[in-house]
């Protein structure tokens, strides 16, 4: 019997009965250029998908034939020999299978916590009450006064803040907004999975290391009643990653210009079960309605670098009446290595991403450095990180300071 016969009697492909000739489970006779496969090599095949039903692996059975064609065992021995093996093998069974129940009923339990996470109690975010002294019109400096407010749980999810001057800071969905509304902006905002997916993996190996960095970081800060304002909070990288670990008695201010962002991120938030005070704010980076020298620590990990983009201001010197004289930074910038003759940058942006112009401007802030770091150089971003072209490097520049 020919080999394409053979497989097709039994119900195999050509590769899977050569693959059993490769390893001496099964040794047809070769006449004329062509392998014969006779009762002998059935039998053969018999035995081999009988021990798979057991159980046993391809390299197990080899040894299993190694002792059927050799070793001329007497029926006594046979018995013994397979009792042996078999009853090892039960052993190992046994042990696979009590794996497998424990791996099943861990995600059993997994998958009855995620639908109770699905159908919890989330905590609702919205402005708090208690950060109305805190806020302040970005046109006059002047205190605002809530107008038509939805307020739950001491959170105002509908209204406006308005100021004597006639200035109105609509709330929506627990968001404060300041200015005119951008347009949506084309971003994994709420696919985290295709972001992963399509960004470089060296790149997001070096973002998780920075990111590890900084929450370490952070956490040699005392955050107890502080403000912390995060500049260009985007989808919440950095922000998912600290916020259990925040004080309840804290403020943790959220800026990103993306109103859909930051109610993606807000959802988000509310599903852990986890209560902290977040105040979520759309403006742009220049119509902060806070009031001065009210921040105790500036996280900057996306804010200067997108806004050097295209602005040949440092972000950090436009802002900085709100920070306070004792308070902290804690950053991450993106510097080129080099720029291509065909780079996305343009020329009159790129010192601010330079190391020594980004270090520069951090101490003429009187930022001391309490520790630093620079990650290793990638040459590919990604889909959503496509601000360098090919020929061109980049790192990050990580630091926190104390005036």
């Amino acid at each position: 019997m020919k080999i394409g016969k053979f497989g097709k009697v039994n119900g195999l492909s050509i590769d899977t009965i050569r693959h059993y000739m490769e390893l001496g489970l099964i040794v047809p006779e070769k006449r004329g250029g062509q392998y014969d496969f006779d009762d002998r090599c059935q039998s053969d095949l018999d035995l081999i998908l009988e021990l798979k039903k057991m159980g046993f692996r391809l390299n197990e059975m080899k040894k299993i034939f190694h002792y059927k064609n050799f070793a001329k065992l007497t029926d006594y021995e046979v018995d013994s020999f397979y009792q042996s093996i078999f009853f090892k093998k039960v052993q190992e069974l046994d042990q696979e299978i009590k794996t497998l129940e424990e791996a099943r009923d861990s995600l059993k339990g997994k998958l009855d916590q995620l639908a109770a996470y699905r159908q919890g109690q989330g905590g609702v975010l919205g402005v708090d009450l208690t950060v109305l002294d805190l806020l302040r019109c970005v046109k006059c400096r002047g205190q605002l006064t809530l107008q038509d407010g939805i307020i739950t749980k001491n959170q105002i999810i509908e209204g406006k803040l308005s100021c004597e001057c006639g200035e109105d800071y609509p709330i929506e969905s627990g968001v404060l907004n300041v200015g005119k509304r951008m347009k949506p902006i084309p971003t994994p905002i709420n696919n985290i999975p295709k972001y992963i997916q399509e960004t470089d993996s060296v790149y997001l190996e070096n973002f998780t290391r920075g990111l590890h960095w900084s929450k370490r970081k952070l956490d040699q800060v005392n955050l107890s009643k502080k403000v912390i304002l995060e500049l260009g909070s985007g989808s919440g990288f950095f922000l998912r990653n600290i916020y259990q670990d925040l004080p309840e008695d804290g403020l943790y201010i959220a800026v990103d210009h993306n109103l859909e962002r930051h109610l993606f991120l807000k959802r988000f938030l509310e599903k852990t079960g986890s209560k902290r005070n977040i105040l979520f704010i759309c403006a742009d980076f220049l119509e902060l309605p806070l009031s001065s020298h009210s921040i105790d620590v500036v996280v900057d990990h996306t804010g200067t670098s997108n806004y050097s983009f295209e602005h040949e201001t440092f972000l950090l010197h436009e802002v900085d009446s709100l920070s306070k004289p004792d308070g902290y930074l804690l950053g991450s910038y993106l510097v080129f290595k080099n720029f291509s003759p065909n780079s996305k940058i343009e020329a009159k942006y790129r010192d601010n991403f330079t190391l020594d112009t980004i270090r520069k401007n951090i101490g003429q802030l009187m930022y001391k450095a309490v520790d630093e770091r620079i990650s290793e150089p990638v040459d590919k971003g990604g889909r959503f990180e496509d601000f360098f072209v090919p020929g061109e490097e980049i790192y990050s520049y990580s630091f926190l300071g104390k005036r």
